[in-house]
């Protein structure tokens, strides 16, 4: 009964993480829009069962990544309250993390959308 419950918070505190992000991060929000848009954009195009697959994939990890990045933000902020070049360097990386992986998804995403909507040309 012991381990049902710690699963139990264990959700509970995953989806009160979710809910925090997507209240109090701006870029969590931006993204989700994106995300909403580019799954809307997905069924009106009829993408395959493989693109699915291949959009869903991407916008996760950059959600996700995005959800690691604010974490650590926030986790350097609480260790270190003032400006250190080595917190900066820490923060400048997992953000070009989001990055890369928002620019990979933006090809991964071309390569899918872009022939469907010049077919409609």
């Amino acid at each position: 009964m012991i381990k049902k419950n710690n699963l139990y918070k264990a959700f509970v505190n995953a989806f009160a993480g979710m809910n925090y992000f997507f209240r109090h991060e701006r870029n969590g929000r931006i993204l989700l829009i994106i995300g909403v848009f580019i799954v809307i954009l997905g069924k009106l195009l009829n993408i395959t069962q493989h693109e699915w697959i291949a959009v869903l994939l991407c916008i996760g990890t950059v959600l996700s990544a995005e959800m690691m990045n604010s974490a650590l933000e926030k986790l350097c902020n609480y260790a270190q309250p003032s400006f250190n070049l080595q917190i900066k360097i820490i923060k400048d990386v997992a953000a070009a993390a989001v990055l890369f992986l928002s620019l990979i998804s933006t090809i991964i995403g071309a390569l899918i959308f872009f022939p469907k909507l010049w077919q409609l040309l």
